[in-house]
């Protein structure tokens, strides 16, 4: 199993830049895909943007993709989610998330580990 923990969210004003840190620990030595996740208030959860165990693949949601860039350092098990031109919109508690199988999906379903989640707020 792994576990995973979030850190960086916070409050930053529209146009600002923040980065997600998820932190994996306990059985780390499976090479899995990590993904990123999100839920506004009142919202269904969505898929932000994934990525596999070499960073050769990365996936982003349309409403994401050139503002966003996902990464990963194996070597510090730990994955980051860079980003930048935030919007109000991009508000919520953000999730990463494992898979211990092939393919950067879009379907939380398909991954087994979560973290608690981490909050991002942004002003107007």
């Amino acid at each position: 199993q792994v576990q995973l923990v979030e850190s960086g969210g916070g409050l930053v004003q529209a146009g600002g830049s923040l980065r997600l840190s998820c932190a994996a620990s306990g059985r780390t030595d499976r090479r899995y895909v990590m993904g990123w996740f999100r839920q506004a208030p009142g919202k269904e959860r969505e898929f932000v943007a994934a990525i596999t165990w070499s960073g050769a693949s990365t996936r982003y949601a349309d409403s994401v993709k050139g503002r966003f860039t996902i990464s990963r350092d194996n070597a510090k098990n730990t994955g980051y989610l860079q980003m930048t031109s935030l919007k109000p919109e991009d508000t919520a508690v953000y999730y990463c998330a494992a898979r211990t199988a092939l393919g950067t999906s879009t379907a939380g379903s398909e991954y087994s580990h979560w973290g608690q989640g981490t909050h991002v707020t942004v002003s107007s």
